[in-house]
């Protein structure tokens, strides 16, 4: 449970119907299956003693008794166990009889929670045995011990901070009022489901859709058991759809008509970062909200984890997922800079080209929102600025990509421009410190400003989030602009936004070009080239691969996660390709250097933001520029502790 991850079952067992000692044999192999695997809850499907089918057998006192004495059975095979099981039967109280799901944990029966509402039409016909389970919580006696009985019951686990788990039945998910919001508001961060949901055309991608919006709206981990194979088929079939949710994601699903068991690990403390980051999320106070608050012991131990972490969070693994986040990606960048313009009215857009992916994706944007305001290409100013770095490949593939996409091209060799300054302040040329770099930098920014003063137009930024993050550009250089369309895009999806363009290109110049730039290493070019005119200045070689930093960006800025938990998670989803040595060694240069170059983010120009991850000052992340990365530094360097 290191780090917040709790893991979670949802079983489908072989039932009978109407038949307990079966079903509770079945359930009790279950349980012991599900906890070997480490799980620390355990959800069975609605009525699953009994079955679900029974129809007018409920009312028969012999499947009663035989409901109750399976609860015992099952309830006394947890003991010395610490996993919490739900498990539903039909329970009789106070001469109504309840369609309810009983909580369980170490030899306890620890509370009973009734359906509140129940189905009435179409195939369902519960009204006619069940009575709806009242909304307050009061105790009632079952086998001489006295137990919490109500749909406002909390189990609060105490092996994870902040773990509360509650429940709710079937058709109560589906309602207008579904219990779920209110147990999630009183601190239920875990929503069980105990269903006896069946099968027809489509209602599994229904089913799908509602709880992944359940546990969106509620930002909270969902396990939904349902019925399956072994109920009866006298006009129903069940499929056993099971799935475990975190936050509007499916961790896992069942395969439907095959009973068994789904895992997943909920992250039970990104949930509850998630709801700290909502202020709309509105906490009740349990008691005052009539919630019965019960404890539910567990040891702490280590989760192993066997949910899959993509190691590029930014970029969708599925292809036509992927393909439509480039086109809406696209659309918001090239929006928001058509704004700027509608707004000024300028006609005119100035930008450096240097043959690589930023300003590639930045000149793509502004032909697209040029395009969209029915302003002609030939008014985008694309400059080549080569300088002592500059490759023959960049420099072609700059020019032709400029020629490609109909804007205009201009050439500023800034060689002796910057010589001439290095002789302004003495700095010895041979001497290739940061200086010398920076010079360059700050050179092509000077050019670029004044020629916007000269076509009374805009300077477009072609700098991405990763650099920001990073700190890799140059203050009042490269830093700068009058917007930068790719302040919200990561490294790692500028790669598959060219790749798109390139898709899609319908001129073969234009697709060819794009692609040669996609091959090229990613590199400032700002030290001379190697003697065959090959880039000497690999990015990825000083400040890490930006598969790596994209990964910590997420993670810390999206999740809130500490070093040593995304240090694990890197590992896990990097297996194979680094090792930890070198995912903690890039970390720590990533913890530095995001600390210590919040000063540049802090005076951004104005660009848009395209996903859930930004780091403008004046939107998503405001941060002081003199924090001091010391506890983060420290959460690294102890990364791999026990991992």
């Amino acid at each position: 449970m290191r780090h917040g991850f709790f893991k979670a079952a949802a079983v489908t067992p072989d039932v009978r119907v109407a038949d307990p000692h079966y079903n509770t044999q079945r359930i009790i192999e279950a349980i012991d299956e599900a906890q070997a695997a480490g799980a620390g809850l355990i959800v069975f499907p609605e009525l699953c003693l009994t079955g679900y089918t029974c129809q007018d057998l409920f009312l028969q006192e012999t499947l009663l008794a035989g409901a109750r004495q399976a609860l015992r059975e099952v309830t006394a095979h947890t003991a010395g166990t610490q996993a919490l099981v739900f498990v539903g039967l039909p329970l009789s109280v106070g001469g109504k009889l309840y369609n309810a799901a009983a909580a369980i944990q170490n030899g306890r029966l620890l509370g009973l929670v009734p359906k509140r509402f129940l189905p009435t039409y179409a195939e369902f016909y519960e009204g006619r045995h069940f009575a709806p389970g009242p909304e307050w919580a009061r105790e009632i006696v079952i086998d001489g011990e006295s137990v919490p009985f109500g749909t406002k019951l909390l189990f609060s686990v105490d092996a994870i901070e902040g773990l509360c788990v509650a429940c709710e039945l079937c058709e109560d998910v589906w309602v207008p009022d579904a219990p779920d919001i209110a147990h999630a508001m009183a601190g239920a961060v875990v929503l069980v489901n105990l269903s006896g949901s069946n099968e027809t055309i489509g209602k599994d991608d229904y089913r799908r859709a509602l709880l992944t919006g359940v546990s969106a709206r509620t930002i909270s981990g969902y396990v939904y058991a349902s019925c399956g194979v072994g109920e009866s088929t006298q006009d129903l079939v069940f499929g056993g759809h099971d799935l475990i949710l975190e936050n509007g994601t499916i961790l896992a699903q069942s395969r439907r008509f095959e009973n068994g068991i789904v895992y997943a690990e909920i992250d039970v403390q990104r949930l509850l970062t998630e709801r700290r980051r909502m202020s709309t999320f509105r906490a009740l106070d349990p008691q005052e909200a009539g919630y019965r608050e019960i404890p539910v012991h567990m040891e702490r131990r280590e989760t192993a984890l066997t949910r899959r972490f993509d190691p590029r969070p930014f970029v969708p693994s599925d292809r036509r997922l992927r393909e439509r986040r480039c086109e809406e990606i696209l659309n918001i960048q090239a929006h928001g800079l058509a704004k700027r313009y509608a707004h000024t009215g300028l006609r005119s857009a100035v930008l450096g080209i240097s043959g690589g992916l930023d300003s590639t994706l930045a000149l793509l944007v502004t032909a697209r929102a040029f395009d969209i305001l029915g302003i002609g290409r030939e008014n985008i100013l694309a400059v080549t600025m080569p300088c002592f770095g500059t490759t023959g490949r960049t420099y072609r593939n700059a020019c032709d990509l400029t020629r490609a996409l109909g804007a205009t091209l201009r050439e500023v060799d800034i060689r002796e421009s910057v010589t001439r300054h290095f002789a302004d302040i003495g700095h010895d040329p041979a001497v290739h410190d940061v200086t010398y770099e920076n010079g360059q930098a700050r050179e092509r920014t000077q050019v670029l400003m004044d020629l916007a003063n000269q076509t009374n137009g805009l300077v477009i930024g072609t700098g991405d989030m990763s650099e920001l993050a990073l700190g890799w550009a140059t203050y009042n250089g490269d830093h700068m602009s009058m917007y930068g369309v790719n302040v919200g895009v990561p490294k790692t999806l500028v790669r598959h936004l060219v790749s798109y363009a390139a898709d899609r290109a319908k001129e073969q110049e234009l697709a060819a070009v794009l692609r040669d730039i996609l091959d090229t290493p990613v590199s400032p070019e700002l030290l001379p080239p190697t003697q065959d005119g090959m880039i000497s200045q690999k990015t990825e070689d000083l400040v890490g691969p930006y598969e790596l930093h994209d990964f910590f960006l997420y993670y810390m800025v999206r999740c809130g996660f500490s070093p040593d938990k995304i240090y694990r998670l890197a590992c896990a989803a990097f297996e194979g390709m680094y090792d930890a040595e070198t995912i903690r060694r890039w970390e720590k240069t990533f913890c530095r250097r995001f600390f210590s170059q919040q000063f540049k983010r802090s005076c951004l120009p104005d660009g848009p933001k395209v996903g859930s991850v930004a780091l403008s000052p004046r939107g998503d992340w405001r941060m002081p520029s003199d924090a001091d990365a010391v506890l983060w530094l420290e959460a690294a360097d102890a990364s791999g502790n026990g991992q």
